[in-house]
């Protein structure tokens, strides 16, 4: 008999580091999921961007269900069909001329820090160590990671932090140029900020970052964790501005649910990486390529991507008809299927109310700090899920506005 499970063993046995909602999903299908008592609920969180394809899709399963029938794992000792073919996919697909996998987005960052302090130190001396990045970014929670992002709530218990990371204003390019010069080594931002609020880069910022890069041989670096993998409506956001990075970082949507991540560069940052110089025993695992490689199959199509801008259309159009009768939301903003509305001065600090109210209501949706509820549902949603789903999110809005809690 197996064991009986509820909401509160996780408090009883779990690292208390995550506040879960109250109910458990036990099943899910296309954009819907369903708790251990069987109530549905239409999923706008899509995992934190990473259902790309929403729950159980037949064809991942498929993928999944073949590479598991042969074998799992072998190590890095060892390549395999499934790694080569999807490295090829997003070479052909992007920029990149060289791929390294791993298992999250933390590790790409991690990953692509580390390549652009070694190209510096190789090629400049290891005088050129600096790094800028952005204040209210997020990439990652190793130490690396957690310190480039510009959240000091994620980072200051776990000092000494590692040196010469620096903190500019996002899309404030005279804050980057104080802060770029011929001693960075590597700038790291997100082309839209997720955690941060949902705030889209402005394209002269990034452009801005690209020459200062040139002028100052810093290696360009896109976290492209939560925007990757079609969430704008391009594969990738950077297609989106036109501005090309040096290195890029991928996961999340990726493996549409399988944990995954890669770095993607090109062959003139690659070649300082050598045997040995980094590596990861998971990386590049059959198991997870395979499901990523039929995730990007379905994706990086003119049928899925021009769709994504269309279902970005019908929530904006929706949700600025939900705040025209509540007046909850100051702007709606983003870009694709990532999309945030950021809490006027009368409603600031309520984001988690709305979102535990809009799970009441049978919606599920994220917050990106305590003023932005945050919406990265499934690039395939359908228009009836996208209706039914804010239908619930709109009464969730009207209780909180009249003060009422289910």
């Amino acid at each position: 008999m197996s064991l009986s499970i509820t909401r509160e063993n996780f408090d009883e046995w779990m690292m208390p580091v995550y506040a879960p909602a109250a109910f458990i999903p036990v099943r899910g299908e296309g954009s819907r999921l369903w708790d251990q008592q069987g109530k549905e609920y239409i999923d706008f969180a899509g995992g934190i961007a990473v259902n790309a394809l929403g729950h159980a899709h037949p064809a991942l399963r498929q993928a999944l269900n073949d590479q598991a029938a042969k074998f799992w794992h072998t190590g890095n000792g060892y390549t395999n069909e499934p790694a080569l073919r999807l490295a090829k996919k997003l070479i052909d697909a992007t920029f990149a001329e060289k791929v390294f996998f791993c298992n999250s987005g933390a590790e790409a960052n991690e990953a692509a820090l580390k390549l652009a302090r070694k190209y510096a130190h190789d090629k400049f001396g290891v005088h050129k160590s600096g790094i800028v990045a952005f204040k209210n970014a997020f990439h990652g929670r190793t130490l690396f990671t957690v310190s480039a992002g510009g959240q000091p709530s994620y980072s200051q218990d776990f000092a000494p932090l590692p040196p010469d990371i620096r903190h500019g204003m996002y899309n404030d390019l005279q804050s980057a140029s104080e802060l770029i010069n011929d001693t960075t080594c590597a700038v790291i931002v997100e082309p839209m900020q997720g955690e941060g609020g949902v705030l889209p880069a402005q394209k002269a910022f990034l452009q801005g970052l690209r020459e200062l890069c040139d002028r100052h041989n810093a290696v360009l670096i896109f976290d492209e964790v939560q925007t990757g993998v079609g969430r704008t409506g391009e594969l990738y956001a950077y297609m989106h501005y036109g501005v090309t990075p040096d290195v890029l970082s991928t996961a999340k949507a990726l493996g549409g649910g399988f944990p995954i991540g890669a770095m993607l560069t090109t062959d003139k940052f690659a070649s300082v990486m050598v045997v040995g110089t980094h590596g990861t025993t998971y990386g590049g695992n059959p198991l997870a390529t395979a499901v990523a490689g039929q995730v990007l199959d379905i994706i990086n199509t003119p049928e899925v991507l021009k769709g994504v801008k269309q279902r970005h259309d019908w929530f904006v159009e929706r949700l600025n008809a939900i705040n025209s009768k509540t007046g909850l939301f100051k702007e709606i903003r983003g870009l694709g299927l990532l999309i945030g509305c950021e809490l006027t001065p009368e409603f600031a600090g309520k984001a988690k109310l709305i979102s535990q109210e809009a799970a009441k209501q049978g919606v599920m949706v994220l917050i990106a700090g305590a003023n932005v509820v945050r919406f990265a549902p499934a690039l395939i949603v359908s228009e009836e899920e996208v209706s039914t789903g804010l239908d619930r999110f709109a009464l969730a809005c009207e209780r909180v506005k009249s003060g009422v809690s289910s």
